[in-house]
């Protein structure tokens, strides 16, 4: 048998096979922050195109005071003139600074006389003033081909004169669970039975980065009924499988996808949980091959894989280029025990800055995996590790 591929083997491939999505020039309405930029981003205008007051005050002229107000200097309505010697005007938060300032002599330390305005404090060249360009200049690079869609490049992208952008088209995914023991969610369920749940727990965790998620199951183990299933996943770009892909005598997904016409990458990650994940790839009608990323029918299992692998796989297909999740160094609230030969993600939650587990590590337990907001990284063959030591977590909520 050969041997169980390391994490970062695993994801490398399968990144490796990531559907690249077009693109599609968008306007900057609706708010639709599920994509990524499919190139470049220039200003079109510099920001801010003037020197503007930081603050509330007087705009001053050299010297050192004091001077005469001899006008205002309002956000959208400048002054329109130029301070000469001894002269200053009223200025607010956002306003042009007008030429032959020296500097913003704040609200609070200006003491008037009628006209006549006075520093508490000598004004320092420059001071309070947000230079013409300090944030960006026109021709700028301001935001990177890959960059995530947020609320903040947008509002960066209208601020450099942008009304649209070139965004990436989020992939088609299918999801299928699988199994004989399987029954809706609020359908009558028999002691051999449970619901299914991790269909709706995968498309819940993909659906904020593609906006649709077909659910096809669940499917009984069954190779007419995976056949159909199959078919109805022919259109998409992503399909990711849970359960049945393993080689028991049950376990029919793996041989229902090469009687469907795909071919296996790879199975099995040293990984636990999650240990029995495939990857496979299957000729599209049009486009990149369909990538097929098969998760273990352990919830738990499921859910680790789906963050470790769909995710990614997601994100990697819009074209973002750091596309897995992170770890954040944190410290230990617990021992925590040794490891043997697979790589463990344990559930934990967050106390303050520590991290402890959260309740069963079983991979079927779901109520420990409703608490935890992190997942503790632990490498194979890891001995003890003593509370209060660092150790890596991933956030869950991070993707």
């Amino acid at each position: 048998m050969t041997p169980l591929l390391s994490l970062e083997e695993a994801q490398a491939r399968l990144l490796a096979l990531a559907p690249q999505r077009p693109s599609s020039v968008m306007g900057l309405m609706p708010f639709d922050t599920r994509r990524y930029l499919a190139q470049d981003i220039t200003a079109r205008r510099t920001q801010p195109a003037a020197d503007l007051s930081a603050m509330d005050g007087y705009a001053v002229a050299p010297g050192l005071g004091p001077w005469q107000r001899v006008g205002e200097s309002r956000a959208g309505l400048p002054f329109g003139g130029t301070l000469a010697s001894g002269q200053c005007v009223r200025i607010s938060t956002g306003a042009v600074v007008p030429e032959g300032t020296q500097s913003i002599v704040l609200q609070e330390d200006a003491a008037v006389t009628g006209d006549a305005i006075s520093a508490t404090e000598p004004p320092s060249p420059g001071k309070h003033i947000r230079k013409a360009g300090f944030d960006f200049r026109q021709g700028d690079v301001i935001l990177k081909r890959g960059t995530a869609y947020s609320p903040a490049v947008l509002a960066l992208a209208a601020s450099a004169g942008h009304a649209e952008l070139p965004l990436t088209e989020p992939p088609g995914v299918a999801v299928l669970d699988s199994g004989d023991e399987l029954v809706a969610p609020g359908a009558p369920c028999a002691l051999h039975q449970i619901p299914a749940s991790n269909g709706l727990m995968l498309g819940a965790m993909l659906y904020p980065y593609v906006g649709r998620v077909d659910i096809l199951g669940p499917v009984a183990d069954d190779p007419a009924a995976l056949a159909a299933a199959l078919e109805r996943a022919e259109d998409s770009h992503i399909l990711i499988t849970s359960g049945g892909a393993s080689v028991g005598d049950h376990d029919l997904i793996q041989q229902a996808l090469k009687d469907w016409g795909a071919r296996i990458d790879f199975w099995r990650v040293a990984l636990k949980p999650g240990k029995p994940l495939m990857v496979a790839t299957r000729p599209s009608r049009s486009g990149p091959d369909l990538v097929i990323l098969g998760l273990p029918g352990n919830p738990v299992s499921s859910y680790v894989t789906a963050f470790l692998f769909a995710l990614p796989l997601v994100r990697a297909s819009m074209g973002d280029p750091h596309p897995l999740p992170r770890a954040v160094t944190m410290v230990a609230g617990e021992d925590l025990p040794p490891t043997e030969r697979r790589r463990e993600f344990l559930r934990a939650v967050i106390e303050g800055d520590r991290v402890r587990l959260a309740g069963s590590q079983d991979s079927s337990a779901l109520l420990a995996l409703a608490q935890a907001d992190c997942l503790i990284d632990r490498p194979a063959g890891s001995p003890t590790l003593k509370a209060g030591e660092p150790v890596p977590v991933f956030l869950l909520r991070n993707g």
